[in-house]
């Protein structure tokens, strides 16, 4: 039996060492920092045109547009078709499966813990891998999705979603989501092996308090948060978009079962399946998360050339 074909993609927004396309990614604007962590735009172009197979997998809400493709996201309210469309992403408690054609060209912000709810008035716990479109906020699809046309350069167009949602904060009076969830989202970057109780009293709160924002910004309890973030570092390792030089990743498991069960938990494969198998749509995300995470915690600076990048795609955009 012939091996499916793995899809080439021709990105235009950069790419790792092994030539998977990466996005084009920063930190948001300063006007809407407090609610969007980063900025993200990705156009790639799959060579054959095929229905491509792929996962989601996200520990951030997200804003989204995608234009020109036909997603069919397997949410957990059943597939969701989207093309030409913004959309509201929830984070995510596992892997979510998509299929794709007509490559990737998405455009769309990361938002803060608890900025989904502050912005737009859905529940993070109710969101939980789930697909809202726009007008579920009561906001105009063509507002957002309007903002593209074919002769913007990717960066142009990721600008003009940064300054609709500057205007739309301004004209709602929108006030930041908590400090504390914030600082939560930084621990679980930093070490998702250290004791909550001890976290708790650094922020001079309560594990109670500590457990009520992580429900209410992140849908999640701050153990789930923390096993979920052991996950996708260690993902990152093996699409090899992550710090070289972080080899104690894996030591963060009791031991290789443990590592293997809870990996499967979340992406319902064994971590030698998902290096095998690893979806371009993964790699990409799991490379935005890691550059924030990496520039949260000044182990790079922001702009800088990433160790997985290829240079003269970095160079080229810039």
């Amino acid at each position: 039996m012939t091996a499916p074909r793995k899809p080439v993609f021709r990105s235009a927004t950069g790419e790792a060492e092994d030539g998977t396309p990466l996005s084009l990614n920063r930190a948001a604007d300063a006007r809407i920092r407090p609610w969007a962590a980063r900025a993200m735009v990705a156009f790639a172009y799959e060579s054959e045109g095929d229905l491509v197979y792929g996962q989601l997998c996200n520990d951030n809400a997200y804003l989204r547009t995608a234009v020109g493709v036909d997603w069919t996201a397997g949410t957990a309210d059943g597939p969701l078709e989207i093309r030409d469309q913004t959309f509201l992403c929830g984070q995510h408690s596992k892997v979510m499966p998509l299929r794709y054609s007509g490559g990737i060209k998405v455009a769309g912000l990361m938002l803060r813990p608890g900025a989904l709810r502050a912005l737009f008035g859905l529940d993070d716990a109710a969101a939980i891998n789930r697909i809202f479109l726009l007008e579920t906020a009561g906001i105009p699809d063509r507002e957002v999705t309007g903002l593209f046309n074919l002769e913007l350069e990717p960066a142009e167009w990721l600008v003009r979603i940064e300054e609709w949602l500057a205007d739309y904060v301004t004209r709602n009076g929108i006030a930041p989501p908590d400090a504390l969830s914030q600082a939560i989202e930084v621990q679980a970057f930093a070490d998702p092996n250290r004791v909550m109780s001890e976290f708790a009293g650094e922020q001079g709160v309560s594990p109670r308090t500590v457990e009520r924002a992580a429900k209410r910004d992140f849908g999640l309890t701050p153990k789930q948060i923390m096993r979920r973030a052991r996950i996708l570092d260690l993902a990152a390792q093996l699409c090899g978009v992550a710090d070289k030089e972080e080899e104690e990743i894996v030591l963060r498991f009791f031991d290789q079962a443990h590592l293997i069960r809870e990996f499967q938990a979340f992406f319902q494969m064994t971590p030698g399946e998902f290096q095998a198998n690893r979806s371009a749509l993964v790699t990409l995300s799991l490379e935005i998360r890691q550059a924030r995470r990496l520039e949260l915690l000044d182990r790079i600076s922001p702009g800088a050339v990433r160790p997985w990048m290829r240079r003269s795609l970095v160079e080229a955009a810039q």
